[in-house]
């Protein structure tokens, strides 16, 4: 029988943890003015994750959380698992680069990884032919970037709290 040690077992129910809450928070409805508004929470703490635990919060991770929001959502399967999986596969392999930078460095990397996460949902459904967005569905980057430091600050709080 495999037995996982208690430090790694604690790592991933947190990161299992902070999914689900990131998951009910894309999910909470919020008014009709302010919905451009809402941050893309489950990129956030995935992202936070693949800073923090590379090895552990993979792409693979990331598919299935993708494929999890598509469901939640009704949206086309696989259409947030791709968006999801590109964006942390480069969060991945700019994790020793991101790390060293400040906090407003990484919130402007943020702001593109966002941006690119947006921009392939974009593509998506305008291929499918849903597309009727304004200007106001790239709002979504800047809510994320503007939220960043604190979602950082917190999840490493809570993740040094539990180690």
């Amino acid at each position: 029988m495999l037995e996982m040690p208690l430090n790694e077992l604690r790592a991933w129910l947190m990161v299992v943890f902070s999914l689900s809450i990131a998951l009910l928070l894309t999910l909470m409805p919020m008014p009709d003015g302010l919905s451009f508004f809402r941050p893309a929470w489950v990129l956030l703490i995935l992202t936070f994750w693949a800073l923090v635990l590379p090895g552990r919060a993979s792409i693979t991770l990331a598919w299935v959380v993708g494929l999890c929001l598509d469901v939640l959502n009704g949206s086309l399967l696989g259409e947030h698992a791709l968006a999801l999986t590109s964006v942390v596969y480069f969060a991945a392999r700019l994790c020793n680069q991101l790390r060293m930078f400040t906090l407003l460095q990484q919130g402007a990397a943020i702001f593109f990884m966002v941006l690119g996460y947006q921009f392939i949902l974009f593509c998506i459904q305008g291929f499918l032919g849903d597309l009727n967005l304004g200007w106001n569905y790239w709002l979504t980057s800047i809510s994320s970037t503007v939220l960043w430091p604190w979602v950082f600050m917190m999840m490493r709080d809570l993740q040094g709290r539990i180690s």
